[in-house]
């Protein structure tokens, strides 16, 4: 048996890459594999080159995960692209995707891109949320797919063993960094100028052989609700910044519980005020003492 992984699915149509020779063939599931399997693009697969053109598969690998958006196995990491403007920063839909990314299992970096149309008050934006970011423990990187800034680093991050994808609102430029990184031409969409939001213009999955490991060119989740993936009671464990505590209940909920850690960091300021505002808002409470924390007032 030849040992292959599926680097494209478009529609029915599938690619398989056999790595010791390097070369691609046209997939063709056969026996229970075609009659009880969805194949995925990332699955690991057994089979038999049949021909110059043809490989036959007749086993699909164990998964050790699958992704819905993008249909994506095997994902090792994912980066998560925003913008400061064009379009504007969602800072709770970044927080969503990091906490969805990290319930499943994913390592996460995120990226600021389009860094060279920001001027004066807008690059003290970055610098501000940049520093929220990296004092919560994630890896930050600044980027632009114009001035290639950040695409080095990008390209280190990303050569490594394993599939990474990339997730993001419409029109932060994924595409663009993509090509720039691989120097593959892709098909990007310009961000409308009425809604500042991008058109969606990814169709098939297909991944790209990068260094040791394969970038996938697949819109990921743009925007999440993360009750759509856990119970509310989960979500405060994908919080990094809340882990440095530890409460007198090791359920609490970081609300109005007696000797909760959380809280009092937040109201000493170690806890940045609009970060634990998205965890209320994504498990949909409210705390009254909120509004009294000096520097959540000015938020």
């Amino acid at each position: 048996m030849t040992e292959g992984i599926v680097v494209e699915r478009a529609g029915q149509k599938l690619t398989v890459l056999v790595p010791q020779e390097g070369k691609t063939y046209r997939g063709i599931p056969l026996g229970k594999v075609r009659k009880k399997e969805k194949l995925f693009a990332g699955d690991r697969v057994e089979g038999r080159i049949v021909d110059s053109s043809t490989f036959a598969i007749e086993k699909v690998k164990e998964r050790k995960n699958i992704l819905i958006r993008p249909p994506i196995a095997n994902v090792d990491r994912v980066v998560i692209v925003s913008t400061i403007k064009n379009p504007p920063f969602n800072n709770f839909l970044l927080d969503n995707l990091l906490v969805v990314y990290d319930h499943l299992g994913l390592e996460q970096t995120v990226v600021f891109n389009k860094v060279d149309l920001l001027e004066g008050e807008e690059k003290e934006e970055l610098k501000r949320w940049r520093e929220i970011y990296e004092k919560a423990g994630y890896r930050v990187i600044e980027a632009s797919a114009e001035t290639k800034e950040g695409i080095e680093e990008l390209k280190e991050l990303l050569s490594k063993e394993g599939i990474s994808i990339f997730a993001g609102p419409s029109g932060v430029g994924k595409s663009s960094l993509i090509s720039a990184i691989t120097e593959v031409e892709l098909r990007t969409g310009e961000v409308s100028r009425k809604t500042e939001r991008g058109r969606h213009t990814t169709r098939e999955v297909r991944l790209i052989p990068f260094g040791e490991g394969f970038i996938g060119d697949a819109p990921g989740f743009s925007r999440v609700e993360a009750l759509n993936f856990m119970d509310k009671e989960e979500v405060r464990l994908h919080f990094p910044e809340f882990l440095n505590y530890t409460c007198k209940f090791s359920d609490c909920l970081h609300l109005e519980e007696e000797g909760c850690e959380v809280r009092e960091a937040v109201k000493r300021g170690e806890i940045p005020c609009i970060r634990y505002k998205s965890y209320l808002k994504m498990i949909k409470e409210f705390v009254p003492w909120l509004a009294e924390v000096p520097a959540c007032k000015e938020e």
